[in-house]
C-alpha cells in the first residue's frame, strides 16, 4: 500500500528536491525507515540516536500527530498521507 510522504522545503535538499515521495509500509516507522533507506542523509534529520523521532520534528498521519497515536507504531491505511514538519525556533 503506497503512502505519500510530504517533504518540507527545508528537507528537500536531502531528497533530491522531491516535494513528496510514495513508499510502502504498514506503520509510520516502516515507511520512515524506507524513506531513510532511500535518502540516507535524511535519517539524521529525522531520528535521534535511540531511533525515535527527533524532539523538534513533528510527524502527522493525515491531520493527526503521531505523538498522540502510537508514534512510530501508528498503523497506516491506503491513501494515508504522512507530513514531516520540523519545528521552527525563533523569537
Amino acid at each position: 500500500m503506497p503512502v505519500q510522504i510530504r517533504i518540507p522545503t527545508s528537507l528537500r535538499k536531502f531528497t533530491e528536491g522531491h516535494e513528496s515521495v510514495a513508499l510502502e509500509g504498514a506503520t509510520v516507522g516502516q515507511v520512515l525507515g524506507e524513506l531513510h533507506s532511500s535518502f540516507p542523509d535524511l535519517g539524521g534529520r529525522l531520528f535521534d540516536q535511540e531511533g525515535g523521532i527527533r524532539r523538534f520534528v513533528n510527524v502527522y498521519v493525515n491531520e493527526d500527530d503521531i505523538r498522540f497515536l502510537s508514534q512510530l507504531d501508528t498503523p497506516l491505511s491506503d491513501n494515508d498521507e504522512i507530513s514531516i514538519i520540523p519545528a521552527i525556533a525563533g523569537g
